[in-house]
C-alpha cells in the first residue's frame, strides 16, 4: 500500500517513543510505501479534488536522522490507499477544518483512518456520555451552583477542562472544599465554558490505564500510568510512570462493550482511559503507548495495528 500520515512535523518526532513513527516502521517493514504531510499542507480548489504538499520517506532504520525524502510534491489524497490521520492534540480550529478537508478527500475516494466525522463526533472527554454505565459519577456544566452541589455529594472531585490534553488544567478539591470557588473561576471563566467535574477515584494511585482497542479488539496489555510523587495525574507528560500490566476483567468488559461499536463508525485505533473500574476519557485523535507497551509486555501493537489496517482495506 501507499499510506500517507497526516501528522506533526517529522523533525519534532521523539522517535524512541512515538507511536506514529512506530506504525511507520512497522509499515515500511512490510513493504509498504510511507509518506507524510502535516494538516496546514491540504488545499482544495473548486472544481478539483484535496491535495496535499506531501514527503515520500524511508526510514533509515536509526533513531536520530530517521528519515529521507525520496520525493517532495503536491498529490492527489485519493490517489494514496490509506491516510492515517495522527495529528496530535489540541482539537482546535484548523483540527477540525482538517477533518472536513479529509472527509471531502473521503468523497473523492479515499480512505482515511480514523474516519474524520468520527474524530468530531467523538470529542475525547464527552464521548464517555454514550457510556455512562461504565462511568463514574460525572457532571458536565457550565453553573457555578451545580458543581457545588455536586462537591457536597460526593466530597472528593476531580475538576478539568473539556479541552485539555496530557493532564493539563486538572484540579482535586477534597472535602474541605478548599479553592473550589477560585478554581471553578477559573476552569468556566465566569460561566462561559464548560467543564467535567468527575468523582475523584482512588485507584489513580494504581495508575491511569490506557487501553488500546484496535479494530475493535482490545490490546491484551494496557499502559498504567501511574502519578509520582504528590502528583494527581498520571499522564505521561505530567510526570507519571508508564508500567505495561495485563488486562483486568472489568478491563475486557469496558473495552469489548466500546470496541465494536466505536470500531463500527471507522474509529480504527481508540484509546480508552480507565482508573480503577471506571472508564474516564474515549481517545481518538492519536492515541499512544505503543512502543512502552511493546518493549515491556513483548506484545507487537504495530504489527496488530497494521494488521488491521491490511484488513480494513481489504473490505
Amino acid at each position: 500500500m501507499n499510506i500517507l500520515f497526516v501528522a506533526d512535523p517529522l523533525e519534532v518526532f521523539k522517535t524512541y517513543k512515538d507511536t506514529t513513527f512506530s506504525m511507520m516502521r512497522e509499515a515500511q517493514r512490510r513493504g509498504h510505501r510511507v509518506a507524510a504531510c502535516e494538516p496546514c499542507h491540504l488545499s482544495w480548489r473548486g472544481g478539483d479534488v484535496v491535495k496535499a504538499r506531501v514527503r515520500e520517506i524511508t526510514l533509515t532504520g536509526t533513531l536520530d536522522d530517521w528519515f529521507q525524502v525520496s520525493h517532495e510534491g503536491v498529490r492527489d489524497l485519493k490517489d494514496f490507499d490509506a491516510i492515517i490521520m495522527r495529528k496530535d492534540p489540541p482539537f482546535d480550529s484548523e483540527y477540525f477544518y482538517a477533518t472536513h478537508l479529509l472527509e471531502q478527500a473521503e468523497r473523492e475516494g479515499a480512505r482515511v483512518f480514523n474516519k474524520p466525522a468520527s474524530l468530531r463526533d467523538h470529542p475525547e472527554k464527552l464521548a464517555i456520555m454514550e457510556f455512562a454505565a461504565f462511568t463514574s459519577p460525572t457532571l458536565v456544566t457550565r453553573d457555578e451552583e451545580d458543581v457545588k452541589q455536586f462537591h457536597a455529594q460526593h466530597k472528593d472531585i476531580i475538576l478539568k477542562p473539556l479541552d485539555g490534553m496530557g493532564g493539563m488544567g486538572i484540579f482535586r478539591v477534597g472535602a474541605d472544599g478548599l479553592n473550589l470557588g477560585s478554581i471553578i473561576e477559573t476552569l468556566n471563566r465566569g460561566g462561559t465554558t464548560t467543564i467535567m467535574v468527575q468523582r475523584f477515584v482512588p485507584e489513580i494511585t494504581q495508575g491511569d490505564k490506557r487501553i488500546l482497542v484496535i479494530g475493535g479488539k482490545p490490546v491484551p496489555f494496557s499502559l498504567a500510568r501511574i502519578p509520582q510523587g504528590s502528583e494527581i495525574r498520571g499522564n505521561l507528560a505530567a510526570g507519571g510512570k508508564g508500567v505495561a500490566q495485563p488486562l483486568s476483567k472489568r478491563d475486557y468488559e469496558i473495552a469489548n462493550a466500546l470496541g465494536p461499536v466505536l470500531a463500527s463508525r471507522g474509529l480504527l485505533l481508540v484509546g480508552l482511559d480507565v482508573i480503577g473500574d471506571w472508564l474516564t476519557e474515549i481517545n481518538v485523535t492519536s492515541p499512544t503507548c505503543f512502543q512502552e507497551i511493546t518493549q515491556q509486555a513483548g506484545f507487537d501493537v504495530p504489527a496488530m495495528f497494521i494488521d488491521a489496517l491490511e484488513a480494513a482495506m481489504a473490505d
